[in-house]
Parts: structure tokens; C-alpha cells; sequence
């Protein structure tokens, strides 16, 4: 009877292999077959992975934008101010006018009134529709509407700009939950309020970013401090208007000058990638910022350019000498200029007016016409002594 050894013996034979090079063959293909299992696996673990972790990012996103809305509040062109009865309008109107004339020519800024109790203002420029805002609404309290005192009302509203400038900022700084940042800093966030990108108001934008940012920090383990200032500051250069280069550089060089902390720069200089992330919480606020800034409805571009173009109006009837202040009206279809009286003769004053008209023909980008006017007037004044 044959053993198992024979059986043995017989298949090296047959196979040409020995016993342990048959177990070797054997355990080399078992080996290959849970490779290639392993790798199926593995495969199909990735793929898994990545489809659990896109979902789990989209979660995240759409929960930070959820979080992103705000009740902050930002004007474009026209501001409102509610008066309490017809008799005043008609004080603000003044006789043939004369008080709606002197206010617009003091603040720059166009007055609509119609049948209801609401007075719009009117001008491209966020700060001084502000400061008219404030201005008219200072002459209603008082009642004393009349040229001179409406210039007198303007300049001290004028002169309190860096006070209402400040208690912006700190609405800004608070809605977004920080609290110690230099006056002077805060005082320059508060301009955001008064600055538009692409049509999106850069107040409104920093708060809706910084309250995304801070979700997605705190979902995926940032620091959730540096992301909420890099957020609220991200877009500090944009208010340095006295200095050229990008507004990331001059938001860089702003904050290095008030000592903000190294992380906070550092997002705040990668926040458009124009250097490479070196923290999780610069990628946290260029997510946050392309998410507020891209979403639909935030910005447009009709906005922006109509700025521009008004913008550039006021540049051009500055260049001329002897101009004291320029306001451009009428979405760019009329320009107003006050000039120095005691530097433009009246002479003078009608050459000017024709030569800035063929200038702004040449130069300035407008539709139809623009009507162009040139003010020279001369006032005393004198207060008589205590009795």
C-alpha cells in the first residue's frame, strides 16, 4: 500500500519540484492574491474616505453660510431721513429753495423730496452722504433752518467724522467678537462701512465672512482667534487710499505697524494665495472670503464702475487751479465746482467752466450731457461784543 510519502514523491517528480520549492510557489501566489485583495480594499477604503469627506466638507460650508447671515445694515447711493411733519420739509425747502440749494452746495450731496415725510439723499460718496445724513438730521432737532446755520451744522458734523467713524468700527468689531483692537485701528475698520467692492459693502462682507470663518475653525480645529481677525481685518488695505500697491501689501504693512501677532498677518497676506498658506487658519480665511464674496447675488460690477465714473468726474474739475470743492450729481450728469474767489476772478471763472467742459468732452466717460457749473461767491461775517 502506498504511503503518503510515495504519493509525495511522485508529484515532485511529475511537477519537477521539490517539496519546499512547491510550498514556496505556493505561499509566493497566495502572497500575489492578497496583494491584489489588499489593494481592492484599500481602493475601495479611499474611496470611501473621499466621499465621506466631501460630504462631511459640504456639511461644514453650507452649515458656515448658514451661520453668515447678518442684520448689518449697508447703504449704496441714497440715504433716508424721516421727517416729523410737512411743515418742516418745508422749512428744509426754504424760500424759492434757497435752504435746499445752500445744504447741497455745503454737503455735496442731492436732496429728493416727494409727498411723503421722507427726505433721500442722494450721492455716490458713502461719507458724505453720512455726513449730510447727520447734518439734516441735527437742523431738524435745532429748527433753525437757514443758509448760514446749515453751513455752520455741516462743518461741525464735518469735524465729528472720526467720532462716528469710531462707533462704526466698534459695531464692526463687535459683530465679528473682537473687542481689543487699537482706537485708531478701529477707527479705520470703520470705514469699511463707506467702502464697496465689486458693488458688495465691504462692512457687510467682513462680518458675514468672519462669522463663516469662525464655523469652519471651530468644525475642523483652527484657531478660531487668529481666523476671526484675520477675517475682520483681511481687507483693511482697501481703506488706505494714501499709498500705491495692492490692497493685501498695504493691509500687510498697516498691521505690522500696530503690532497685530505674526499668525494674524500671515493669513491675512495669504488670504488671495499671493503667498503660500502656512497655517491652516489662512486657508480657513480664503475660504471664507471667496465663499462671501462668490455667493450668489454678492457682488456686481455696475456699482463699482459708476463710482469710478463719478469719481473720475470730481478728478478731473479738481485739476484746474483755484478749484476749491467739486460734487458731481445726477449719476454724473451734472457737476458742481466752488472755486476760490479770491484766487479765480469772474473772468477767470467763465473761461474756467468752458475749458473744464471741453476737458470732461475729452476725458470723462459719461451718456448725454453734463452740465457744468462754476460758483464764486464772497461772505463776511462778524459777531458783535458782549454786552
Amino acid at each position: 500500500m502506498a504511503t503518503k510519502d510515495d504519493y509525495l514523491k511522485k508529484l515532485e517528480q511529475v511537477s519537477n519540484l521539490t517539496r519546499d520549492e512547491a510550498k514556496k510557489k505556493l505561499l509566493e501566489e497566495l502572497d500575489r492574491e492578497l496583494v491584489n485583495e489588499k489593494a481592492k480594499r484599500l481602493r475601495q477604503f479611499e474611496d470611501d474616505i473621499k466621499l465621506d469627506a466631501a460630504q462631511h466638507a459640504k456639511e461644514i460650508l453650507v452649515d458656515a453660510m448658514q451661520h453668515g447671515a447678518t442684520d448689518y445694515v449697508a447703504e449704496y447711493t441714497i440715504s433716508t431721513v424721516r421727517l416729523p411733519d410737512e411743515e418742516v420739509k418745508g422749512r428744509i425747502i426754504g424760500r424759492e429753495g434757497r435752504n435746499i440749494r445752500a445744504f447741497e452746495q455745503a454737503t455735496g450731496v442731492e436732496i429728493e423730496i416727494d409727498e411723503s415725510n421722507d427726505i433721500r439723499l442722494s450721492s455716490f460718496d458713502a461719507i458724505r452722504r453720512e455726513v449730510a445724513r447727520r447734518a439734516l438730521e441735527a437742523l431738524v432737532k435745532d429748527g433753525r433752518i437757514q443758509p448760514s446755520r446749515i453751513e455752520e451744522i455741516v462743518a461741525q458734523t464735518q469735524k465729528q467724522l472720526d467720532v462716528f467713524l469710531l462707533e462704526e468700527g466698534k459695531r464692526i468689531c463687535h459683530s465679528c467678537g473682537v473687542y481689543d483692537l487699537p482706537l485708531d485701528l478701529v477707527k479705520m475698520v470703520g470705514r469699511y462701512r463707506f467702502r464697496t467692492s465689486y458693488g458688495q459693502n465691504l462692512g457687510h462682507h467682513t462680518i458675514e465672512e468672519t462669522k463663516m470663518g469662525v464655523q469652519i475653525a471651530s468644525e475642523i480645529g483652527a484657531d478660531v482667534e487668529i481666523v476671526r481677525r484675520g477675517c475682520l481685518l483681511h481687507d483693511i488695505g482697501k481703506i488706505v487710499t494714501d499709498e500705491e500697491g495692492n490692497h493685501v501689501k498695504l493691509g500687510v504693512d498697516l498691521l505690522k505697524k500696530f503690532s497685530i501677532a505674526d499668525s494674524v498677518v500671515n493669513a491675512i497676506a495669504e488670504h488671495h494665495e499671493d503667498t503660500p498658506f502656512t497655517s491652516l487658519e489662512s486657508v480657513t480665511v480664503y475660504i471664507a472670503d471667496a465663499i462671501s464674496g462668490s455667493r450668489p447675488g454678492a457682488r456686481y460690477e455696475p456699482h463699482e464702475d459708476y463710482v469710478k465714473r463719478m469719481e473720475k468726474i470730481e478728478e478731473i474739475a479738481r485739476s484746474f487751479a483755484g478749484v476749491d470743492q467739486v460734487f458731481a450729481f445726477q449719476a454724473g450728469r451734472e457737476v458742481r465746482v466752488v472755486v476760490n474767489p479770491e484766487e479765480v476772478s469772474d473772468d477767470e471763472m467763465t473761461v474756467l467752466t468752458h475749458d473744464l467742459a471741453r476737458k470732461l468732452e475729452n476725458e470723462a466717460s459719461y451718456a448725454g450731457q453734463i452740465k457744468v457749473t462754476v460758483l464764486r461767491q464772497t461772505q463776511a461775517t462778524e459777531i458783535t461784543r458782549a454786552k
